[in-house]
């Protein structure tokens, strides 16, 4: 990663700050695009960060345009920028609120799109090879009825695996690789919910049995992450890589 240029969307908490510290610890160049999280703090003084919304239109430009005018150099983009809608009525689909719907949407796929059409735009512009990563998720072909029955998220992810794959394939000409990673249940904030609850992770320990069953770790993806953004995976793109703990290849408990 040393001397790469990198913009990472919602690298301001959770795994978007896990992976945006490897990267700078294996010598990459960084801009965070992200909101004001207290976490924040432990990136170095020396990134710039930019406190946006990435569902907005032209927050990715303004991450990109810096890094090109800090940097001289745009090499790659990672966007981590998601989440869940449970709160905001995602669900089952017979629960699932229109406002759950438009509002998981917006938060997952509209802003991948904005991102990756913002950073293939300046690829094509300045005639550069360039690397994506999006987040996927392995509900979005790997349900779990029971624990995790948010269908709009499930969609969403699933829709980034298709756009992912069609995006590698439209841009392959050009040296744009695009590729996303399916993690499982990792431990970050947005998985306080079932981390927290001891049925759920008892769930967990059978449906991800790699290293005696258990939750994931942010560092289970970040080295992941950074290979995908280096030159060393130039030859590798449309892929869809499970980071799950086993949780694609398993039964788990019985419902």
């Amino acid at each position: 990663m040393k001397g790469r240029s990198i913009v990472i969307i919602g690298g301001t908490s959770g795994m978007g700050l896990a992976v945006a510290l490897a990267c700078a610890d294996q010598g990459a160049r960084l801009v965070v695009l992200g909101k004001a999280h207290e976490e924040m703090n432990q990136l170095p003084t020396s990134i710039p960060i930019l406190l946006a919304d990435a569902r907005e239109e032209g927050s990715a430009n303004k991450a990109i345009e810096t890094c090109l005018r800090e940097f001289g150099s745009f090499d790659g983009l990672c966007h981590i920028a998601g989440g869940s809608g449970r709160r905001m009525g995602d669900g089952p689909l017979h629960e699932l609120s229109l406002e759950g719907w438009n509002y998981t949407m917006t938060l997952n796929l509209t802003s991948m799109m904005l991102s990756n059409q913002a950073a293939i735009r300046t690829f094509l512009a300045n005639n550069t090879p360039g690397a994506i990563l999006n987040m996927s998720s392995v509900l979005s072909h790997h349900p779990s009825p029971r624990y995790f029955s948010t269908h709009a998220y499930a969609t969403s992810k699933a829709a980034i695996n298709g756009m992912t794959r069609a995006l590698a394939a439209h841009y392959a000409p050009n040296n744009i690789r695009v590729n996303a990673i399916a993690p499982g249940l990792i431990e970050t904030p947005m998985s306080k919910r079932a981390a927290t609850n001891e049925e759920i992770m008892a769930f967990v320990k059978k449906k991800q049995p790699l290293d005696g069953g258990r939750i994931g770790q942010p560092a289970d993806l970040t080295r992941l992450m950074c290979f995908l953004l280096s030159d060393e995976s130039s030859f590798i793109t449309g892929q869809l890589i499970h980071a799950d703990g086993g949780w694609s290849v398993s039964e788990g408990i019985a419902r």
